[in-house]
């Protein structure tokens, strides 16, 4: 009975890491599960018995991968918060703790970290509706960084604190879809291949970013009333 089990739960994460690999090289739409099947060396019955349709093996892809990118990013804010013993985590390792995680799977191909990277990018493009919205609602993990974020930045109203954690986060996914573009825009001066550095360069100016200075939001200009016909 072990056995059996043991064999069946191999069986999942087989399909799993060939689905994730093969929607990330082509796209979901056009990944037929019989090419899953075949990629993975398993029958059809096999992916219906785990995942019941092709919907619910893209969402468990997604999330399977989630959890451990999550899990990752909160276990260094942990590491951060335990140095500072109680006192406000200095802004650069709470962004650290944010960014790091994902451009390190980003330039690691190994372990498949790479491919769940490449297909989240998938995912905006063509996954499923209720892909992209769990996508959106999958933020759990990132309210985790708001308290820590605002007592490092205690003069910044929360709705700001909000907005500067959306244009990193913005930051973030751009570099990782679409970093081959800046090999271009330089003719090849930037050196994609040193991590560290480029982790260093997108903390510096998520940063900067956060310790901008802070304005009001201008107040609205009143809407004129409509002059009626008969004025």
């Amino acid at each position: 009975m072990r056995n059996w089990i043991m064999r069946g739960l191999e069986t999942k994460e087989i399909i799993l890491d060939t689905a994730e690999r093969l929607f990330a090289e082509r796209s979901f739409a056009s990944v037929s599960l019989r090419e899953i099947t075949a990629a993975a060396g398993v029958n059809l019955a096999a992916v219906n018995y785990h995942f019941g349709s092709k919907d619910a093996l893209l969402l468990a892809v997604f999330k399977r991968r989630a959890a451990d990118l999550n899990r990752e990013r909160v276990a260094l804010l942990k590491e951060a918060e335990a140095r500072a013993a109680g006192g406000p985590v200095p802004l650069r390792e709470i962004l650290h703790a944010l960014l790091c995680p994902p451009i390190r799977w980003t330039q690691n191909p190994s372990g498949g970290l790479s491919v769940f990277i490449q297909f989240m990018a998938r995912v905006r493009t063509d996954g499923t509706p209720e892909m992209r919205a769990l996508m959106d609602k999958d933020v759990g993990h990132l309210q985790r960084f708001v308290v820590p974020l605002g007592r490092a930045m205690p003069h910044l109203p929360q709705e700001e604190i909000y907005w500067r954690l959306h244009f990193t986060l913005a930051l973030m996914h751009y570099t990782i879809t679409d970093l081959g573009r800046l090999e271009a825009i330089s003719g090849g001066l930037c050196d994609l291949e040193d991590t560290d550095a480029l982790i260093e360069r997108m903390i510096d100016f998520a940063v900067a970013g956060f310790q901008g200075p802070h304005a009001a939001a201008p107040a609205r200009a009143a809407v004129p009333e409509t002059v009626s016909a008969s004025g």
